[in-house]
């Protein structure tokens, strides 16, 4: 795969771009979905819940924590995670500022 040339882009290209891909992959999505709907720090054991093998999970919520998505503490053997609320109001920020580019719809569009 070639080179992507980040230094051509905005830091909030590059960071759009970072976030889109960490949503990329349906794994992290639930994993998300999972600590919305719970709303709270989670110390379950999520693959029990997700029915994903433990590398998987660990693996994808490496991911998450690093771009910031989520955070958590570990204590001992036990580890929690939940959404980082800051983060998360930045990625909705970011989103929509894409997302609300599109004007009202024409006919004049091919």
């Amino acid at each position: 795969m070639g080179v992507t040339h980040t230094h051509l882009f905005t830091d909030k290209q590059n960071e759009l771009a970072r976030l889109a891909k960490a949503l990329g992959h349906p794994a992290r999505i639930a994993i998300l979905e999972f600590l919305l709907e719970a709303n709270a720090c989670i110390n379950s054991d999520l693959v029990e819940e997700l029915g994903l093998a433990q590398a998987t999970i660990s693996q994808h919520l490496r991911e998450l924590k690093d771009l910031g998505i989520i955070q958590g503490t570990v204590e001992g053997v036990s580890v929690c995670y939940c959404i980082h609320p800051q983060k998360w109001k930045e990625m909705e920020g970011l989103f929509n500022g894409l997302f609300g580019k599109l004007g009202a719809p024409t006919d004049a569009c091919c």
